[in-house]
């Protein structure tokens, strides 16, 4: 069972492009942020101060369109962690119409060194505490 993490978007004016809709580059901003919101969530009672994340790739499936004033909920969820890189999924949806989905390719790093690390135990628990 996947552990599903909410953030809400409200569409703005600078979230829309000349065709009247949510911009594709506002999903990548979105994703950058439901990513950092649901790291801070899971770590906030086990801080990992020692590791930090860089994008090694983006996915994003467009469903749908969302314009001014729509209300966007992003779900979250972490998927398949290996190595040094971790998956993570969001589905956008407005009202219960999915719009939009996404898969993100995060790549671990020491702090320090800026150099990928393996992913070991101590972050595992806290990307997939059910397992």
């Amino acid at each position: 069972m996947k552990n599903i993490f909410e953030v809400k978007f409200t569409v703005s004016s600078e979230d829309i492009d000349d065709l009247n809709h949510v911009n594709n580059v506002v999903y990548v901003k979105w994703m950058d942020e439901v990513a950092f919101h649901h790291w801070a969530f899971l770590t906030k009672n086990y801080p990992l101060p020692e590791y930090i994340w860089v994008v090694a790739r983006h996915e994003i499936d467009y469903k749908g369109q969302a314009v001014l004033g729509d209300e966007i909920i992003a779900k979250t969820w972490v998927g398949e962690t290996k190595g040094f890189t971790s998956e993570r999924l969001i589905e956008f949806y407005k009202d219960s119409i999915l719009v939009a989905k996404s898969k993100t390719v995060w790549a671990m790093l020491d702090a320090k060194t800026y150099k990928p690390t393996r992913i070991r135990e101590n972050v595992l628990k806290v990307l997939q505490p059910n397992k």
